[in-house]
């Protein structure tokens, strides 16, 4: 395939693209940050992301050279980042690059922003998947040396699934993996309140570095608005990862993604919701509530906590018969292990509560045919 550099082949709605002037550097936008674009509630945006693969210092900060034994196209706006002068201090910062803040009129601190990807595109054929020094689920064990491994993929099946050898290197005619591809954005967030940046790793409240696998096309994600215009941003794309995400990354690789920008009033929010005390996302199958904390058993319990207060609002459930049903009918995944706050997310059945209306009335018979 042809890369999609900025400004060529389909583009939906308003268009953010990666240059040096529109993103962050490791870095999250905050309260104080100018928004780049504005649009209004139910717009659609398309953003180019840009992977950090390749461009990180301890990869030369030169995709040109990283990427030159594997014979593949490097993105303009790759190199025009890490070429560019761009203040990035490594160890100080985060890897991910991030978009700066689009601005959604009318958005309030209380309200939701729904952001519901639409589509997405691979913007290269090929991935990276990298280890480094001192991270991942084993940072004593790998590396098996040095200071960072980076293993390679390739996009194959028409773009259905992505390839990786066996051995480290160029993928040539010996045997290979291939498993799914999935595209998501691993960071979607709104401004923090005040003037600090947050760094890009840790997830939170604001969203940030989710990694949650589940928010492919289709999937909506609620953030509770901190500041007005909600601020959003977005960033770290991926074609594929495993839960856990275990060995720092997933298969990162840049990314063309179109988004709905809707805002839930708080009034409406609370009834739907109830208290969204951190990120809250929907598939077309599953409601799916998160816990984040340093400490995984905590981020579990905040989960669990989160998954009952939705049950309660949006179905009447008495809470002790929320955390039985939870018990009995609901998977509790690990998002990622790997970004300081790990973080932790239930997938609730919608079906199950398909003879249930909003508040914990029977659902009516053309209510029940309308759901999906």
């Amino acid at each position: 395939m042809d890369p999609l550099e900025i400004g060529t082949g389909p583009i939906r709605g308003a268009y953010l693209p990666p240059t040096v002037e529109n993103v962050l550097w490791g870095r999250l936008p905050c309260a104080a940050d100018e928004p780049v674009l504005r649009v209004e509630p139910g717009d659609e945006v398309t953003l180019d992301t840009l992977s950090h693969e390749g461009i990180l210092e301890d990869q030369g900060r030169d995709p040109d050279r990283f990427f030159a034994a594997y014979d593949v196209p490097v993105l303009a706006d790759a190199r025009a980042l890490a070429s560019s002068g761009a203040t990035h201090v490594v160890g100080v910062d985060g890897p991910h690059v991030v978009s700066r803040p689009v601005a959604v009129s009318g958005a309030r601190p209380g309200d939701l922003l729904a952001i519901t990807l639409l589509e997405t595109a691979p913007r290269v054929p090929y991935g990276v998947v990298s280890n480094r020094h001192g991270r991942g689920a084993l940072p004593g064990e790998y590396p098996l040396e040095g200071d960072v491994f980076s293993a390679f993929a390739r996009v194959a099946d028409g773009g259905t699934h992505a390839e990786m050898g066996l051995v480290p290197g160029p993928i040539g005619d010996g045997p290979v993996v291939r498993f799914p591809m999935a595209p998501f954005l691993g960071i979607l967030g709104v401004a923090v309140t005040g003037d600090q940046r947050p760094h890009s790793v840790p997830p939170g409240v604001h969203g940030g570095n989710l990694d949650i696998s589940l928010l492919t096309a289709g999937a909506t994600l609620y953030l509770p608005v901190q500041v007005e215009d909600a601020l959003f941003y977005a960033g770290d794309p991926h074609f594929a990862q495993g839960d856990g995400e275990v060995a720092l990354t997933a298969l990162e690789a840049s990314l063309r993604a179109t988004v709905r920008l809707d805002v839930v009033p708080a009034a409406e929010a609370v009834a739907q919701f109830g208290e969204v005390v951190s990120p809250l996302a929907e598939t077309v199958d599953h409601l799916v509530p998160t816990g984040l904390d340093e400490d995984l058993d905590v981020a579990v319990q905040q989960c669990v906590r989160h998954a009952i207060s939705l049950l309660v609002a949006r179905y009447g459930m008495d809470p002790r018969m929320a955390y039985a049903y939870l018990s009995a009918a609901t998977d509790f995944e690990i998002s990622q292990v790997v970004d300081v706050v790990k973080g932790v997310h239930a997938r609730i059945r919608k079906s199950d509560f398909s003879g249930v209306s909003s508040g914990g009335r029977a659902a009516s018979a053309s209510e029940r045919a309308s759901r999906p």
